[in-house]
C-alpha cells in the first residue's frame, strides 16, 4: 500500500497524469507550438554556426561574396526566430491559461458533487486555497514548463548537434564534469518537492484561519480578540516565511553548481581547443562556433536547472489537487436507481442506526413514521439528534443500519436529485448567497417568473421590507446575506422554500430569528403551506409544537416518547418536563 502511495506521488505519475487528463486534448496547439519551438531551437543553433564561415571566410579568407550573404542569413534567421517565438509563446500561454480553467471548473464540480461529510472535515478556507494557492502555483510551473523546458530542451539539442558537428572530442571534454551534478540536482529535488507540499499545508492552514476570522469578525470586535488573531495569524506566517526561506535556499543552490560546472567546462575547453587551433588540427572558425554554441548551450542547461524548483513547487500542487479529485463520494446513485414519484410522502425510519465519528452514536435504534400530509415535531435536548434525521431524509447520509422509506421506497434506490427536488428545507441557519433578493428567492426554482417570486414574499411576509430596500428585489445581499438582519435573511429562505413547493417539508426551527410579529405573520403562512403536505419539524415556539399531528421526543438519538401535545403532557414525564422548561417561557 504504501509502494502505492509512493508512486502515485512520483513525478513521472504526476506528469503523466496531468497529461492524459488535461493537457493531451490540446495537442494540436502543442504540435503547433513545438514546431515554433524546434525553429527557435534552430535559429538559435545556427547563429551559433554561422561564427565558422564569419571568422574563416570573412576575417581570415577575406571573401567578399560572405561579407553580404552572412548578414542576410542573420536577417532572415532573426525574423524567422521572432515570429516563431511569438507564435510559441501565444500558444503556450492559451494552452497553460486554457488547463488552467478547465482544472478549476473540475475541482468546483467535483467539490460541489463530493458528500456533505467532505465539507464537515474540511474547512472551507482550506478548500478555497486549492483554488488560489495550489491552482497558482500550478499555473506558474505549467508556465514553465509548457514553454521554457520544453524550448530549453529543444536549443540544448540543437547546440548539442553543432557542438558535436564541430567536435565530438570537444563535447566529450565540456559535458565530462556535468555527470557530477545529477546527484545533487536529484536531492535538491526531493528536498524541494517536500518543502513545497508543507508550504501549501500551511498556506491552507492559515487561509482557513483567515476565513474563520472574517466570518466571526462580529465576535472578534466584540470580545476584543484583535490582537488574540493577530498573534495565530503571525504564528502562521512566521512558519510560511521559514518555508519560503528554505525554499529559496534550496532553489538558489542550483545556478551556482551550474555556474561552478561551465566555468570548469570552458577552461577544459579553452584549454584543449585552443591547443588543436595551435597545432592546426582546426580552424579559429570552427573552434569560435563550438565555443559560441557551449556558451549558448550554458542559459537553457542554467534555466532548466533554475525551473527544477517550479517544477517541484508544481508537482506538489499537482499531488494536492488529484488527492481531493480522487475523493469519491460516497453518497452516490446506485445502479438502477428510479425516480422518485411523490405519492403522499409517507416517511419511516425502521431501526436505524448512523454515526459521525466512530466513538459515538448519532441516531442509535431510531423508529419513526411520518403519515402522509400530517406535520410531525422533533423536540429534545440540543445534540441528540434531531438536525440527523433531516440529514438522513435529505440524504446528505447514509445510515450505517436499518431502512429509511418514502413512500414505501427506499430512499437509497431513488436518484439523488429527484429525491431532493421534492423537498423543501428551511434551516436554522440562513443561508444566502452573495446576489439579488430576487436571484435568492428563486435559487430553488430557477424558471419561475417574478409574480410568483414576489407571490412567494408576501406570503413569507417579505414583501414589505424588499420593496424599501435601495433596489428592491435587485438588492445585493452580501457575502452569507449580512447586509440583511437575521429576521430578513430567515423569511427570505422561507420565501424560498415556499417557492419551490415541494410535497414534502423539513423546517429546522425555521421561525428562531423572528421577532413575535413576523412569527405570528409566518406561522400563518407555515400554516398553509405545510397544508396537505408531509411536514418535519424541529420545534423551537411553543406554536410549532402544539399543533403538531405527532411529536416525537429525540434524545441520544432515540425516540423516547410520543403523542400529541394534550397526550404526552398528561403522561407527565420527559416531554412534561422538556416542556416545562424550554417551552413555557413562550405562553
Amino acid at each position: 500500500m504504501q509502494n502505492n502511495k509512493s508512486a502515485k506521488d512520483g513525478t513521472f505519475y504526476l506528469a503523466k497524469r496531468l497529461f492524459s487528463e488535461h493537457i493531451k486534448q490540446h495537442r494540436v496547439k502543442i504540435y503547433l507550438s513545438v514546431v515554433c519551438m524546434i525553429l527557435v531551437a534552430a535559429t538559435t543553433a545556427a547563429n551559433a554556426w554561422l561564427m565558422e564561415p564569419v571568422l574563416d571566410k570573412i576575417f581570415v579568407q577575406r571573401e567578399m561574396r560572405m561579407l553580404f550573404l552572412i548578414p542576410l542569413a542573420v536577417i532572415i534567421i532573426a525574423i524567422i526566430k521572432a515570429v516563431a517565438t511569438y507564435g510559441q509563446t501565444i500558444l503556450m500561454k492559451y494552452i497553460g491559461q486554457k488547463v488552467i480553467t478547465e482544472m478549476q471548473l473540475r475541482l468546483y464540480e467535483h467539490l460541489l458533487e463530493s458528500d456533505v461529510s467532505l465539507f464537515q472535515e474540511h474547512s472551507s478556507g482550506r478548500l478555497l486555497s486549492r483554488f488560489s494557492n495550489d491552482i497558482q502555483v500550478i499555473r506558474r510551473a505549467l508556465a514553465n514548463i509548457l514553454t521554457n523546458v520544453i524550448k530549453e530542451s529543444f536549443t540544448m539539442v540543437f547546440l548539442l548537434g553543432v557542438m558535436l558537428y564541430q567536435s565530438v572530442t570537444l563535447s566529450l571534454v565540456a559535458f565530462a564534469a556535468f555527470p557530477i551534478a545529477i546527484l545533487p540536482m536529484l536531492k535538491l529535488s526531493r528536498r524541494m518537492r517536500k518543502v513545497a507540499s508543507q508550504t501549501q499545508e500551511h498556506l491552507g492552514d492559515f487561509t482557513a484561519q483567515l476565513d474563520g476570522t472574517f466570518h466571526g469578525i462580529r465576535v472578534v470586535k466584540a470580545y476584543g480578540r484583535e490582537s488574540y488573531e493577530v498573534s495565530k495569524a503571525r504564528e502562521f506566517m512566521q512558519k510560511i516565511f521559514k518555508l519560503y526561506f528554505k525554499a529559496a535556499k534550496i532553489e538558489s543552490a542550483s545556478p551556482p553548481l551550474m555556474e561552478m560546472l561551465s566555468g570548469f567546462a570552458v577552461a577544459m575547453v579553452v584549454w584543449y581547443g585552443g591547443s588543436q587551433v595551435i597545432h592546426g588540427h582546426t580552424t579559429p572558425g570552427a573552434f569560435f562556433s563550438f565555443i559560441t554554441a557551449l556558451l549558448m548551450a550554458f542559459k537553457p542547461s542554467k534555466s532548466m536547472s533554475s525551473l527544477n524548483s517550479s517544477l517541484q513547487e508544481g508537482l506538489a500542487s499537482v499531488r494536492r489537487y488529484f488527492a481531493v479529485i480522487d475523493d469519491k463520494p460516497k453518497i452516490v446513485d446506485k445502479p438502477g436507481a428510479t425516480v422518485y414519484q411523490p405519492k403522499g410522502g409517507e416517511i419511516i425510519f425502521d431501526r436505524v442506526h448512523f454515526r459521525y465519528h466512530p466513538e459515538r452514536s448519532a441516531i442509535d435504534d431510531l423508529s419513526l413514521i411520518v403519515h402522509p400530509g400530517k406535520k410531525v415535531a422533533l423536540v429534545g435536548e440540543s445534540g441528540g439528534g434531531k438536525s440527523t434525521i433531516m440529514n438522513l431524509i435529505l440524504r446528505f447520509y447514509d445510515p450505517e443500519k436499518g431502512l429509511i422509506t418514502i413512500d414505501g421506497i427506499d430512499i437509497a434506490s431513488l436518484q439523488i436529485k429527484s429525491l431532493r427536488e421534492q423537498i423543501a428545507f428551511v434551516g436554522q441557519e440562513t443561508i444566502l448567497f452573495d446576489d439579488t433578493v430576487k436571484a435568492n428567492i428563486a435559487y430553488g426554482r430557477l424558471d419561475v417568473g417574478e409574480d410568483e417570486i414576489i407571490a412567494a414574499s408576501y406570503a413569507a411576509a417579505a414583501h414589505d421590507f424588499i420593496v424599501e430596500l435601495p433596489e428592491g428585489y435587485d438588492t445585493l445581499v452580501g457575502q452569507h446575506g449580512l447586509r440583511l438582519s437575521g429576521g430578513q435573511r430567515q423569511r427570505l429562505t422561507i420565501a424560498r422554500a415556499m417557492l419551490k413547493n415541494a410535497p414534502i417539508l423539513l423546517l429546522d426551527e425555521a421561525t428562531s430569528s423572528l421577532d413575535p410579529v413576523s412569527e405570528h405573520q409566518i406561522q400563518l403562512a407555515l400554516e398553509r403551506l405545510m397544508k396537505g403536505r408531509t411536514t418535519v419539524v424541529i420545534a423551537h415556539r411553543l406554536s410549532t409544537v402544539i399543533h403538531a399531528d405527532l411529536i416525537y421526543v429525540i434524545s441520544d438519538g432515540r425516540v423516547t416518547e410520543s403523542g400529541t401535545h394534550k397526550e404526552l403532557l398528561e403522561r407527565n414525564s420527559e416531554y412534561t418536563r422538556l416542556f416545562n422548561r424550554q417551552f413555557a417561557k413562550a405562553v
